[in-house]
């Protein structure tokens, strides 16, 4: 009897529905975007014609705010955040993956610090019926729930991140160097302990 190869792992159906709410936040995120500027350009061409478009700096800085906030664990994951690794990328192995996990877990603690009080923040508006003061009355939870479900969907982005590194493998939102050859690649996904 010969052996076979083992069989290519398929994602499971958690992390395809993680990275498919990742990619729809993404997404959502792209949609503001394009509200924010449909917004801007009305408020800009309609003060050349003298038209006035109701409450549409408060519109478009409500878009921008659900924008930012809903683009978080899409850019988190997809390494384009900003982070500064002057300390983490001096270690490796065993170490790197002990001080990852230690920086990952203060995010995660700071990111379900501030989702609990958007979360707070968003259901006390809905509570109290909370109106937005401008031309057109809006319940003030609308445009705060961009903001809460952005930060919730980046809590559920941090402690991905945290079972990944726990498990040995690499951060998904470390990039590969492109001057790092296919071996060097190897041999530092070997030293780290991780996997993919």
């Amino acid at each position: 009897m010969g052996t076979t190869a083992p069989l290519p792992r398929s994602p499971s159906a958690l992390r395809r529905l993680l990275d498919m709410l990742y990619l729809g936040a993404g997404l959502l995120a792209g949609l503001f975007l394009v509200i924010v500027f449909l917004l801007m350009l009305a408020l800009s061409a309609g003060r050349q014609v003298g038209v006035n478009v109701p409450d549409g700096t408060d519109f478009a800085a409500w878009s921008m705010v659900a924008m930012s906030f809903l683009g978080l664990a899409h850019t988190f994951k997809s390494g384009d955040l900003i982070r500064v690794g002057l300390l983490l990328d001096r270690f490796k192995g065993r170490t790197r993956q002990a001080l990852e996990l230690f920086a990952l877990t203060i995010s995660g603690a700071f990111t379900a610090y501030f989702t609990w009080y958007s979360i707070q923040l968003t259901y006390d508006s809905w509570k109290f019926l909370d109106m937005s003061q401008g031309v057109l009355a809006v319940p003030l939870w609308i445009p705060q729930s961009g903001m809460a479900i952005g930060l919730a969907i980046l809590l559920v982005a941090v402690v991905d991140e945290i079972v990944r590194v726990a498990r040995g493998q690499r951060p998904s939102y470390e990039k590969v160097s492109l001057d790092e050859s296919p071996e060097e690649f190897v041999e530092r996904l070997v030293a780290s302990g991780g996997g993919a």
